[in-house]
């Protein structure tokens, strides 16, 4: 997909853009990197070819570094205090004009121009995520603790509003208890949602990250990390729920650690969960005791119950065993090995990969 030889960075906030870089660099690419002061880890320059800076707005001075560089492809990586977009932001004369085009300032809006911008100069933007799907939320329930049954209905009931509230490109996170919204995220951010959220709530609520419906993956793609669950633990939140395949988790071992130590829920639930056919009703705690096979099917006011002929873990015959194995010994696969050695009629018999 690179041809060039060479990725240009955007690089914000956080420990993303370190790790966009670090993966590249082993593809064989030479990375160029744009940050910004008080927003970039200056560490980032240990892992790039070239380091530039420019202040929050420099939009031209940005486009002339990578058009240098001979840079034809970028990634946005890693976000930036929303905040300072009303204090610290100094536009230079293109970015006056783009903004002056714009009838709102929403997130998805600016940062769709700006790559827009970039790429009418030749430097198409391409998924922040390109070399880093691996770690992008998986479906399925990560953790020890299960959600309950309130917690289930809060989640079906959170879910359909965070989707409709990222209609409207307000934000990405959502709060809610016993069927209530405690928190909707604005441009405090998630942390600070969480805990609105959570001194309302009292202990227990229920922290859904979702992506807009709208949601451009070339950037702000939602992200969560150890840091969120500390957050939750002082919020005194009980389950955090995600979009399967579109919210990335940073040091997801640690974040899984920390949850099951404080009993905290991790939820993935794919975006497809309101699109299933409906067939059947089918009793949605036994599907969670049984280890959420198909998070998918999980939290769907109806799911659909397989037909007679199609293979199923659950469909099995009473007293009998159906034998499993998994291929592949990564996160993935001790991940589903997990889940099939805890269901009754599931034998697995054994674990397999390439050595």
């Amino acid at each position: 997909m690179i041809s060039s030889g060479k990725i240009g960075i955007i690089a914000g906030n956080g420990q993303f853009p370190i790790l966009v870089a670090r993966s590249a660099r082993k593809m064989g690419l030479k990375v160029i990197a744009v940050g910004f002061p008080d927003e970039t880890r200056e560490e980032l320059s240990q892992f790039v070819d070239e380091m530039h800076w420019v202040k929050l707005g420099q939009l031209n001075k940005l486009i002339k570094i990578f058009k240098k560089a001979r840079v034809t492809d970028a990634v946005m990586a890693g976000g930036v205090t929303k905040t300072k977009l009303f204090s610290k932001i100094r536009p230079d004369w293109r970015a006056i004009r783009l903004l002056s085009k714009l009838d709102a300032n929403r997130d998805d809006a600016i940062l769709r121009a700006v790559a827009a911008e970039l790429e009418s100069e030749g430097i198409k933007i391409q998924p922040s995520t390109l070399f880093l799907e691996s770690i992008l939320a998986s479906p399925g329930i990560m953790t020890r603790r299960k959600p309950n049954k309130r917690e289930r209905a809060d989640i079906e009931y959170g879910w359909k509003l965070s989707k409709e509230v990222g209609k409207l490109d307000i934000g990405q996170c959502l709060v809610v208890k016993e069927k209530a919204v405690l928190a909707v995220e604005g441009i405090d951010g998630t942390d600070a949602t969480i805990l609105r959220g959570g001194k309302l709530g009292k202990g227990g609520a229920i922290v859904i990250k979702t992506s807009k419906p709208i949601q451009d993956l070339r950037f702000d793609v939602p992200a969560v990390g150890p840091n969120t669950i500390q957050t939750m633990i002082e919020a005194g939140a009980s389950v955090l729920v995600l979009e399967a395949g579109k919210t990335i988790m940073f040091d997801r071992e640690e974040m899984i650690r920390l949850a099951n130590k404080n009993k905290i829920s991790i939820v993935a639930i794919s975006k497809d969960v309101e699109k299933e056919p409906v067939k059947k009703k089918t009793d949605k705690g036994k599907l969670i005791q049984e280890g959420l096979v198909d998070a998918t099917t999980t939290f769907a006011s109806e799911v659909t119950t397989p037909e007679p002929d199609t293979p199923s873990i659950s469909a099995a015959a009473p007293g009998k065993k159906i034998k499993v194995a998994v291929i592949g010994v990564g996160y993935l696969g001790k991940y589903h090995a997990e889940k099939y050695s805890r269901i009754e009629n599931a034998d697995l018999i054994g674990v397999i990969d390439i050595v």
